[in-house]
């Protein structure tokens, strides 16, 4: 999996940001069934040229979809709108939908890899809980977890729990939504004469987080790569880990504990 994925929330231009993006070097897209426009997505690959098995492709099923048989229909109905043979990972979008469809839709997703419809099976804003059942239960557990993560949601008992036990944890609104005027982080950024988006990408990514960032503009999708050639020190990291606010830092995360 590529460490830095190019996402396609609330993209209005899909098709185009993702040639864009393809153009200065993404090589990971995160859709989703409820963004509709995995066709678009699937659009740019094909007009890319690019091949198939050079791009990693994320799709999700939201919670009003979950269910065995639901969720195998939505596997087919993805890959036909992508038009591709398989997707590389396939997330359970939320678990607002209970106990028992939650883990009905994970058996599901199971199967569709067996199937080689799926290279990999995850899971997204889920907690403790969520992830223990499936433990419990015996199945494999999820290879992601993607979550909200920047400075001010840590989220730090749900990332030390995957950290336990092995699954990659993708970060999602990890510039948080573009608030970036926190002192501190602009105070970074002029040390290090960065953006202060570039600042807070290369904290999730030394953090060891897989950044799932999102834009339209060609320029900030370019500049938005630009994070190999310098690093944050100690100190820095220090700096931007004391912003965490927990609950009340989060921008799109509902802190709700579901069933």
């Amino acid at each position: 999996m590529p460490l830095l994925g190019f996402g396609v929330y609330k993209n209005y231009t899909t098709t185009q940001s993702v040639l864009e993006a393809f153009e200065v070097g993404y090589r990971h897209v995160d859709s989703a069934q409820a963004y509709k426009n995995e066709a678009h997505v699937g659009a740019a690959i094909k007009q890319s040229r690019l091949d198939r098995k050079d791009i990693f492709l994320t799709t999700k099923c939201i919670s009003k979809t979950h269910g065995y048989e639901s969720t195998l229909r939505g596997v087919d109905v993805s890959l036909e709108k992508f038009g591709t043979d398989y997707i590389d990972l396939f997330l359970i979008h939320n678990p607002h939908s209970g106990r028992e469809l939650r883990l009905e839709t994970y058996r599901a997703l199971q199967e569709a890899r067996a199937a080689g419809k799926i290279r990999s099976v995850g899971v997204s804003n889920y907690g403790v809980k969520h992830l223990e059942e499936i433990r419990e239960v015996g199945f494999e557990m999820p290879s992601v977890n993607q979550i909200e993560l920047h400075p001010l949601c840590q989220q730090k008992p749900i990332v030390q729990y995957c950290r336990e036990h092995r699954i990659v944890i993708q970060a999602y609104c990890p510039l948080i939504q573009g608030q970036m005027d926190h002192p501190t982080i602009q105070e970074v950024a002029h040390k290090y004469q960065r953006d202060p988006a570039q600042i807070l990408l290369r904290w999730s990514l030394q953090k060891g987080f897989v950044p799932i960032l999102k834009s339209a503009t060609p320029a900030r999708i370019k500049s938005n790569t630009q994070l190999y050639d310098f690093a944050l020190d100690a100190d820095d990291i220090v700096r931007l880990d004391a912003l965490d606010r927990g609950k009340e830092g989060a921008i799109s995360w509902n802190p709700v504990d579901a069933d």
